[in-house]
């Protein structure tokens, strides 16, 4: 009797573990393969989510800096500027943790000296001087690397002739750095000053978010400001504004949909039509 007692639970104990490990294969097998849209709903093959956008409903997940960059330029071509230039703490600032340690965590984290990629290459057959945030390191922050990388690209891309294309996604200037990232804004601008004396176009690609002292200085100064659907755009963020004002905002403010409507963006494309947009844009200004 203890025999058998003993055959039953060693069946059970078999057909429990073998159930749960078949579960445990089934979760294994479908993971990386499907993903469901956390604004639809639906659920679809993860290979169908093509520049990170939904096949669905359309919505626009962030795509990292270097898959903005191998998307936009031609194969081969980029180079990039400036990847030595690394940030100071001349305030010897402290939150969390000192402002120091909070960088070289993030460096090693994401594989970037900063949050912003820029260099050259060209689009469609064009020589241009592509900027590429990244939102990853510190949300985007503009901070003294940041605004001398931006500063750099425009001053290129008119020592060279070139124009530049510049996607901003950005949480805004970078606190940590006080006095010294506010600078930038004005820095930026001046650059963008000398970039348009020598006739060179700039086209500004605005991405989810782009707020802050970033969308205060150079983003919304494009010769062509490109929105993509449903980007966050403006200075303070939606809270902020309604308790100051106290009133409630309209429906969809500060998304790029409200902006183009109110001329404040000039066109809003897709991602997948990105590429062809900017081509189609350098061509009317002969790039």
């Amino acid at each position: 009797m203890g025999s058998d007692v003993s055959v039953s639970a060693t069946v059970a104990w078999f057909t429990k573990t073998k159930v749960s490990t078949e579960a445990s294969e089934k979760r294994t097998l479908g993971k990386g393969v499907f993903r469901r849209c956390d604004a639809c709903g639906e659920t679809f093959k993860a290979e169908e989510f093509r520049l990170e956008v939904c096949p669905g409903c359309g919505r626009h997940y962030a795509l990292r800096a270097e898959e903005w960059i191998s998307y936009l330029l031609d194969e081969g071509s980029w180079s990039e500027e400036d990847a030595q230039l690394t940030a100071l703490d001349p305030l010897g600032f402290v939150d969390a943790k000192p402002y120091a340690k909070r960088l070289a965590e993030t460096r090693a984290k994401t594989g970037v000296n900063d949050a912003i990629l820029t260099g050259g290459g060209t689009l469609d057959g064009r020589g241009v001087r592509l900027g590429v945030f990244v939102f990853r390191f510190m949300g985007g922050s503009m901070g003294s690397v940041v605004g001398e990388r931006i500063a750099r690209l425009f001053e290129r891309g008119a020592e060279l002739g070139q124009p530049v294309v510049l996607l901003s996604s950005s949480g805004g200037a970078r606190m940590q750095e006080g006095a010294l990232s506010l600078m930038q804004m004005a820095k930026t601008v001046a650059a963008l000053g000398r970039l348009r004396r020598a006739g060179q176009p700039f086209i500004s690609v605005l991405l989810d978010p782009t707020t802050g002292g970033v969308a205060a200085s150079y983003a919304l100064l494009g010769d062509v400001n490109v929105a993509e659907p449903g980007a966050l755009i403006g200075f303070a963020g939606p809270r902020v504004i309604e308790q100051t004002i106290r009133q409630t905002l309209p429906e969809g403010f500060q998304r790029a949909e409200y902006l183009l409507d109110h001329g404040m963006v000039d066109l809003i494309a897709p991602r997948p039509e990105l590429r062809a947009t900017l081509a189609q844009l350098l061509g009317h200004f002969g790039g």
